[in-house]
């Protein structure tokens, strides 16, 4: 049985008030930084060093079984690719289609694929009972990885998977915790429309036991640390990541837009509203406001933040010259990130207790909002929690904030092009967004992850995602960027979409393939052709 985080902190109303936890204090404030990112040139150098000699189990296994040297995944960008939604039976927990899945493993091992990502749903493996988890299936999973010679990126899944149960892919949370809302619907994200999203248990109650006697953080603590002894033996020779989950999606922010909503919102121009609304959140609002002498801003969200489909130029709030930039705006966003970076903080700092002196690389997910980054208040942004607009930069507080703990950060939508996004949406601009957030990664040190936003298969897609890959290239020995490809299934097999797919890994490794010195200015990178070369198809055992 699980014991409790000794670490979890006290409660406290507000993101204002001191801490009073055993931990070691930590800031919790991130002074705003007034810079124009895209007003500004940045250049940076590569740094090389020479690679290790040393060869792992899992890099030799893979060489005996296939006759081949794995020495070129060292030099260049590593690939993973993402498991299906329904790799396990739910809510049994047993492995689906495993003649299928021994196949697919053995054929991405013979591509030079790394690994896999497999996401570990909390509704799956502690569904009925806390504290009673179900490794069964996840265990077959890595298992059969390491006799493929494959490593595996373990993503920590706190949230919900699906739009409900006529969903084929849904995954909810566990029953004990919808029980749990079902007696208090606080605990569940609302709007200003008294709207719930039941994507994820809302941070307002962090730390307050709500979940039979335990916190949301002691119950995430736990099942991580559940999973750590459990998976023990597997660490560093096959499961070299964790990505744990801090918000829908598994990403570092607020439902602002319902993910199943996601892949539309990607090409519309809804705002989000701001998800503030539930007892919890408001009575940290109302403390913050308090504490400075404004009792009138404690009253929820934003008044005049428009409808969600409305024109940012149409709302009091996000407009040009709106109150996004005024006393009560600053304050208001202030308090709504910063509520966010505190949910992060507190989930890294457990996350890094558990799986420290383990050899793994820890990491959490960025949301790729890029819908309105061309206007001035960026209110797609703002309603998700990143406080980033054309004089603030919200992202690198999360960069600062994954550094601090030696986390990678991860975001989606690196395949996606501003041409073709502008066409739907002109305020788009999904490579500013991505390149902002390499910045933010490399001026904190700190390795970045990339991800598509859909399964695009196509070669102007792969050709996207190794042109912004370059922003952070560091040179032979020291890759700090990796890709994590969402997601498989029998489309990515098709003889056309593999040959795509197989010369895609093939120039991620390569070395030879980036530039040793990359400017960030205001005009776009220079791009290398790719390579012309072909990939047979590959026979399935």
């Amino acid at each position: 049985m699980a014991i409790a985080s000794p670490s979890t902190p006290s409660f406290s109303a507000s993101i204002c008030c001191t801490r009073t936890d055993s931990t070691p204090a930590r800031s919790l404030r991130f002074p705003p930084i007034q810079t124009r990112l895209q007003s500004r040139q940045f250049t940076l150098s590569c740094r090389s060093s020479v690679p290790s000699s040393n060869e792992s189990d899992g890099d030799l296994q893979y060489e005996i079984q296939h006759g081949v040297s794995t020495d070129h995944r060292r030099r260049g960008s590593l690939v993973f690719v993402t498991l299906p939604l329904d790799a396990l039976n739910f809510p049994v927990g047993t492995m689906k289609r495993k003649k299928a899945m021994v196949q697919s493993f053995r054929a991405l091992a013979a591509a030079g694929v790394e690994g896999v990502v497999m996401e570990v749903w909390w509704g799956l493996v502690e569904s009925e009972l806390p504290r009673v988890y179900n490794w069964e299936g996840y265990l077959e999973i890595v298992v059969l990885a390491k006799h493929c010679g494959l490593k595996v990126r373990a993503e920590m899944a706190f949230h919900q998977c699906g739009t409900g149960p006529d969903d084929p892919f849904w995954i909810p949370l566990p029953q004990w915790v919808r029980e749990e809302i079902d007696k208090d619907p606080d605990l569940a994200y609302s709007d200003r429309f008294g709207r719930r999203n039941m994507e994820y248990i809302s941070i307002g109650c962090d730390v307050l036991p709500v979940l039979h006697g335990r916190s949301p953080i002691q119950a995430y603590t736990e099942f991580m640390r559940s999973f750590r002894d459990t998976f023990i033996p597997f660490f560093g020779g096959v499961i070299t990541g964790i990505q744990v989950g801090m918000g829908p999606a598994g990403e570092l922010r607020y439902p602002s837009f319902p993910s199943q909503k996601t892949a539309r919102t990607l090409r519309s121009r809804e705002l989000g509203e701001f998800q503030c609304h539930d007892k919890y959140m408001l009575a940290s609002l109302n403390a913050c406001a308090g504490d400075i002498g404004m009792r009138e801003w404690a009253n929820g969200g934003p008044i005049g933040a428009g409808s969600l489909m409305q024109n940012p130029e149409g709302s009091e709030f996000f407009k040009s010259d709106g109150s996004w930039n005024s006393p009560y705006g600053e304050f208001f966003l202030a308090w709504y990130s910063g509520m966010l970076l505190l949910h992060g903080e507190r989930i890294c700092r457990e996350a890094e207790s558990i799986f420290r002196g383990l050899e793994v690389n820890l990491s959490g997910k960025v949301a790729g909002i890029h819908w309105h980054y061309r206007t001035e208040s960026h209110p797609s942004e703002l309603t998700a929690g990143y406080y980033n607009t054309s004089i603030r930069d919200g992202l690198l507080p999360i960069a600062r904030l994954f550094g601090r703990y030696g986390f990678s950060m991860c975001c989606t939508c690196f395949e996606m092009q501003d041409a073709e996004a502008q066409q739907m949406n002109p305020d788009s601009s999904p490579e500013s967004f991505v390149k902002q957030l390499s910045l933010a990664a490399r001026l904190c040190d700190i390795p970045l992850q990339g991800e598509n936003c859909a399964s695009s298969l196509d070669d102007g897609s792969f050709e996207q995602v190794l042109r912004m890959s370059r922003f952070n290239w560091n040179g032979p020995g020291t890759p700090t960027f990796s890709f994590n490809f969402v997601r498989m299934d029998k489309n990515l097999f098709e003889y056309r979409n593999w040959v795509s797919f197989t010369r895609f890994v093939r120039q991620m490794s390569d070395a030879k393939f980036f530039r040793p010195n990359l400017g960030f200015g205001d005009g776009d990178m220079p791009f290398l052709s790719l390579s012309a070369s072909s990939t047979a198809g590959v026979v399935l055992a």
